[in-house]
């Protein structure tokens, strides 16, 4: 096994003749790796051992920044498992984007107080221009390769939400709508397919955004799933012919505002049924059974009720395996409540560039995990969406722009 006073003499032996307390420190924090690395395999350098698990497979360099300086150290690797010692953890992208905002801001000038004693509070003050512009330009490159990266394959399922956030503009602050679109392919894998801002949720904005992604390459899309804001539905007409589903979620919520708390659950159940139903033709048959027998105590609710059947039961056109994924916009919800967290923590964002720059990392490293994860849906079922039985009246046929 290593024995520290020797190895540590002959790692303070190989130094430059530089400053004494900067090798010091490399040379202690290369001993506890080596150490990390004999433990992990069973064995010291060179050592015949039965309970070796591993071997050695060279090193691979890692520079550390201290207060110090800039300790060079020299990663043990193996040749089966990883290892990678605790203090070396770096940032992840989404943490690295926020400091950058975080410092943008008050190099600005334009941090809100919570911002700015944040800053402080991470020992961000006196920082340079340069050092910001430095970490700035690496987190965008990274994100906008994500984020314009050419899309591949046939996409069935397009879920699209827009979350607002608030952002310096002219000396004023002004809320920008924040655009996220989740996308599933026929590997039955679900990604995140783009991040777009703009003034509001109008159908210009939307037809622009739209336009980007098939631009890239979305192609494919059988059912397009969001909330009922006007100017996206127009957009969806146009750019897309495709199913259109109307989030579920959000529809109930529209619903039960009809309605007297007291008896919201029994009319929500009451609906619920036709959600319950195997096939469109039952679903729609029980849907309009529900809204005659509320007609005479909630005629507004049935109103809604007869003008959006085939957009709220879109969804049960499709393969029933796929069905929990296809009536709401909760897969992208859950990932807009992280956006959400990460933004509070700024508050104001300085410009746009620093939102794309946060949220845009966020949303990579999301990316990250669900490709590590099991496939989101059944890849064998999207052979049955051309022989699911079709309502001719759900199918959007207007040419795409």
């Amino acid at each position: 096994m290593t024995k520290t006073n020797m190895d540590l003499s002959e790692l303070l032996a190989k130094q430059d003749g530089g400053d004494f307390l900067r090798s010091v420190a490399e040379a202690v924090l290369q001993l506890i790796m080596e150490a990390d690395v004999e433990g992990l395999i069973g064995a010291g350098k060179h050592e015949r051992a039965d309970q070796r698990t591993t071997w050695r497979n060279g090193y691979r360099e890692r520079a550390l920044d201290t207060r110090l300086g800039t300790l060079n150290l020299k990663v043990p690797k193996l040749r089966q498992g990883s290892y990678f010692p605790g203090f070396l953890e770096p940032r992840k992208t989404s943490e690295k984007a926020l400091v950058a905002v975080i410092q943008e801001a008050w190099i600005g000038g334009v941090s809100t107080r919570r911002v700015d004693e944040l800053a402080q509070a991470m020992g961000l003050s006196g920082i340079s221009k340069s050092t910001v512009s430095k970490l700035c330009k690496d987190i965008d490159e990274r994100v906008n390769e994500f984020l314009n990266r050419p899309l591949v394959g046939e996409w069935p399922y397009v879920w699209l939400d827009a979350t607002y956030l608030k952002v310096r503009q002219g000396g004023r602050i002004v809320s920008v709508a924040a655009i996220i679109a989740v996308a599933a392919n026929t590997d039955g894998r679900r990604e995140i397919i783009g991040l777009g801002l703009g003034p509001s949720e109008a159908e210009t904005f939307w037809m622009d955004f739209l336009r980007g992604l098939k631009a890239r390459g979305l192609d494919g899309t059988k059912l397009v799933i969001s909330d009922a804001h006007s100017g996206l539905r127009a957009a969806i007409e146009r750019v897309f012919e495709a199913t259109w589903q109307r989030c579920r979620v959000h529809w109930m919520r529209n619903a039960l505002a009809h309605v007297s708390r007291g008896q919201h659950t029994v009319v929500a159940a009451a609906i619920r049924q036709a959600f319950d139903q195997p096939d469109r033709t039952s679903a729609g048959e029980t849907w309009r059974r529900v809204a005659d027998q509320l007609r005479s105590r909630w005629p507004k609710l049935a109103d809604l009720m007869d003008v959006s059947e085939h957009d709220v039961l879109a969804y049960m056109a499709f393969p029933r395996q796929h069905r929990t994924k296809l009536h709401s916009t909760n897969p992208i919800e859950r990932l807009n409540k992280e956006v959400k967290r990460r933004a509070d923590v700024v508050g104001i964002f300085p410009n746009e560039a620093s939102i794309v720059r946060l949220i845009g990392a966020v949303l990579f490293e999301q990316n990250d995990e669900w490709q590590t994860a099991s496939r989101y849906m059944q890849v064998e079922a999207f052979a049955q969406i051309d022989h699911e039985e079709m309502d001719p009246i759900l199918s959007i046929t207007t040419q795409a722009a």
